[in-house]
């Protein structure tokens, strides 16, 4: 993990406790992270557990039917609707929409998986929903996994966890960030959520 791409330790929430307290009482959440991490499963069990409305950028905003991507200004456009709806949850990373996103935003979680788990991740999905379109993906978007992708994924911590880090720095600096760095976090941060308030 690259050093030096790290939050201020004032924003950092370390305790899963903690975190599943904010995350109880948020009305709008963000889940960004390295595909194959885990993202869109634990939005979709976050959305469903606290009824939040349920945003994919994959799905309702980066992508058309077959791999087409939407033109930026519209999807700029969809985000600044979206989230001007009270209750959501929103998958993705996009650090180039966290000045729209992160102001309305009341806690970031990071889904910061090792690479090699990242990477498994995505080819396990792809093995799952091969030939298919997985439901947090835009229609006609059959799942692929290919060299360009996995490189994505591969080079993600060192390319993009500083834009990431520096995204909230400039326009979510008092939010409260849970960096989650392994399925077993993940599973607890659940188990937590799931318990009765």
């Amino acid at each position: 993990m690259d050093l030096r791409a790290e939050l201020p330790l004032r924003q950092q929430i370390t305790d899963l406790e903690r975190a599943a307290e904010h995350i109880r009482r948020a009305r709008r959440i963000l889940v960004v992270g390295c595909s194959g991490g885990g993202k869109s499963t634990l939005s979709l069990k976050i959305a469903e557990r606290f009824g939040l409305s349920y945003i994919s950028l994959d799905r309702d905003v980066r992508w058309l039917p077959g791999w087409m991507q939407r033109d930026r200004v519209e999807q700029r456009n969809i985000i600044a609707s979206r989230i001007l709806e009270d209750r959501w949850i929103m998958d993705g990373t996009s650090p180039s929409t966290f000045d729209i996103r992160l102001p309305r935003t009341e806690v970031v979680v990071w889904v910061r998986m090792p690479r090699l788990l990242c990477i498994w991740g995505a080819i396990s999905r792809w093995a799952k929903w091969i030939g298919r379109t997985r439901p947090e993906m835009a229609p006609g978007c059959i799942e692929k996994v290919d060299w360009e992708f996995l490189r994505f994924i591969w080079t993600f911590e060192e390319k993009f966890a500083p834009r990431i880090v520096a995204g909230i720095a400039e326009h979510g600096p008092d939010l409260p960030v849970l960096q989650l760095k392994s399925r077993r976090q993940m599973r607890e941060l659940l188990d937590l959520l799931g318990r009765p308030a």
